[in-house]
């Protein structure tokens, strides 16, 4: 007799069940990792005439609802394997130890690190999914196993993992979604390394439960039986048959013969350790990071070599490092900034990478949002003006009417609201000083302007505050947070506009070498805490990683060369080299990512001869 599991939030007033948002937007590309000048004049020459591109893995920045629909139109059917590590009911799954290494510049300075705790978005997604309790989780879970299912092929598997907060509730939504007759196993996960359970009166608990559904069971799906090392040989007797009957096979003088077996085959009880703090091989420092070999087992046994392989709870990337090291395609996703930072450095700490993609959904998310908030207001001019005034009233600002470039006033400066759709340009900003002068006196204010936007222009940050600087204009840029787009996030004040960083280079030419050198790295420190900052004394303690584009094209960030520190190795390079071919003037970009995972960036104009 067939059982419905039923929560609040599952079906709507009218009684029908409640669907996922189904929305699908285009991907953008921020950055290309790894691929060389020969690929990347191919993937131009594809695009230019219209062929389709080589694959490259795609490591995306986004959240779950927006991303898996926007996956549909190009992967519908199409992957082969689908492995999913959801939130477990606490709070501390987005939060991660920032590091701050000792200066190498002063003797006897000490590392620092403290955690860093989620970020207003991501506290946001942590409500949604648990802020209503068990139901709030389920509906969740409901909505993304839909989506999951339709990006699954018909010979394809998923794996989800659990613990014991909601484990048997996801199985009953699973045989709900994907069908009872799909089940194939429910598999323990005993990590007997785990650190003591100092608990009363219960015992001491030692797995987490991976439940593992094939898309259609009629189908030929992806099984690969796997052997693992005894932990001791066994003796075992040769058997042949003889006369129909099994016997005891013996050598030429009647001597029963054994073997000894040193492996035995895997069964659904995965005796796999976990990761220990003192493992700086694997262990990258990130709270709900997974062994590799408990996805190695995983991926083995239900995808081959060339197979496409998604995750959308990337967290520290295992999923993605080992799909890569295996020979599979993947795709992975994660809300965090600070997890797809951390998948970058790991996935560059591979020998011979494969290039690979970091997407978002950038423009297209923010318009959505823009349409669907003041829908009412079907004018273009009418919708643009309300969502001015909506970013004005976050920022603390006055809206000051008659302005084209500026729209507000605080503290005696004027406040510019950036589109939803474009970076702030040099342009705009020459316009924008221009009517800081007109309008500065009798605003009431000085000549001084907030600039927010949600993008800027690689170059402005340092460029145009000194272009403004030599106008009379006191300008400071100030990012327009992603948190703005949630409901919750407005309603309850956690919106902070954080002043963009800024970054010096050094660059030497000599023939056809460049060297460049950081020289410089400034950093809004709000999130650090004052008792850490005080063990900041060199600049280059807040930069974690940094990357170059020898070459940049204006199309999108390609990292050619990069330095990072890792758990072993804290010291970071400073300088970078790099010999060009021929002779000419080349763009050259450079990427900085601090401590807490935001990025900034730097334009050069470098002549070789």
């Amino acid at each position: 007799m067939p059982v419905e599991l039923i929560w609040e939030g599952k079906y709507d007033p009218s009684g029908k069940r409640v669907q996922p948002v189904r929305l699908a937007l285009p991907f953008q590309t921020i950055e290309t990792v790894n691929e060389s000048s020969q690929q990347r004049m191919k993937m131009l020459d594809f695009f230019a005439t219209g062929k389709e591109t080589e694959w490259r893995n795609r490591l995306i920045w986004g959240d779950k609802k927006y991303v898996l629909p926007s996956l549909l139109e190009e992967f519908r059917g199409k992957v082969d394997l689908i492995y999913i590590d959801p939130p477990f009911a606490t709070g501390a799954d987005f939060s991660f130890t920032a590091q701050i290494p000792d200066d190498p510049k002063m003797e006897g300075s000490q590392a620092a690190s403290f955690m860093k705790q989620p970020s207003i978005l991501e506290q946001k997604a942590y409500r949604d999914t648990w802020g209503r309790g068990l139901d709030g989780f389920l509906q969740w879970f409901y909505e993304t196993s839909l989506i999951l299912k339709d990006l699954l092929s018909e010979t394809g598997s998923i794996y989800i993992h659990l613990d014991w907060n909601a484990g048997y509730y996801c199985r009953a939504i699973m045989d709900d979604v994907f069908g009872r007759e799909n089940f194939r196993n429910e598999i323990y996960w005993y990590y007997y390394n785990k650190m003591p359970d100092t608990r009363k009166g219960v015992f001491p608990r030692s797995t987490d439960v991976i439940y593992w559904y094939t898309r259609n069971k009629q189908a030929d799906y992806t099984f690969n039986p796997l052997e693992e090392k005894r932990e001791a040989p066994v003796k075992q007797l040769v058997r042949q048959k003889v006369d129909g009957k099994m016997v005891n096979a013996r050598d030429d003088e009647g001597n029963v013969l054994y073997q000894v077996r040193d492996e035995r085959v895997v069964d659904n009880v995965w005796r796999l350790s976990m990761l220990q703090p003192a493992d700086k091989t694997e262990n990258v420092n990130y709270p709900t990071q997974k062994p590799e070999a408990l996805l190695e087992r995983i991926i083995k046994a239900s995808s081959n070599p060339g197979d496409l392989v998604l995750d959308c709870f990337c967290g520290s990337g295992t999923t993605a490092a080992v799909a890569e090291k295996l020979g599979r395609r993947w795709i992975t996703c994660d809300l965090g900034r600070f997890a797809i930072h951390t998948t970058r450095k790991r996935l560059l700490s591979i020998p011979e990478v494969g290039p690979f993609v970091v997407q978002n959904l950038g423009k297209y998310e923010r318009q959505a949002w823009q349409a669907a908030e003041w829908e009412d207001e079907t004018a273009g001019r009418a919708r643009e003006a309300a969502y001015r005034s909506f970013i004005l009233r976050l920022y603390g600002a006055e809206e000051l009417p008659g302005g084209t470039w500026t729209h507000g006033v605080k503290a005696g400066r004027l406040v510019h609201v950036g589109a939803v759709d474009a970076p702030v340009t040099e342009g705009d900003l020459k316009a924008i000083t221009r009517e800081v002068f007109k309008r500065a006196g009798g605003a009431g204010a000085t000549a001084a302007v907030d600039v927010l936007g949600w993008d800027f222009a690689f170059e402005l940050n340092e460029t145009g505050k000194n272009m403004a600087r030599d106008a009379g204009v006191d300008v400071r840029f100030r990012k327009i947070p992603r948190e703005v787009l949630e409901k919750k996030a407005v309603e309850q004040g956690d919106i902070h506009f954080f002043e963009l960083g800024a970054l010096d280079v050094r660059a030497e030419t000599k023939a056809r070498r460049l060297t460049l050198t950081l020289t410089d790295f400034l950093m809004p420190q709000d999130d650090i805490p004052a008792d850490v900052q005080k063990s900041i004394t060199h600049w280059s303690q807040l930069v974690d990683y940094w990357a170059v584009d020898w070459d940049f094209r204006g199309d999108t960030f390609h990292n050619q060369w990069q330095a990072y520190r890792t758990r072993k190795q804290t010291k970071l390079e400073l300088s970078a080299r790099h010999e060009y071919l021929e002779r000419g003037q080349y763009t050259v970009l450079v990427k900085v990512i601090d401590i807490l995972g935001n990025d900034t960036t730097k334009t050069l104009t470098v002549e070789v001869i």
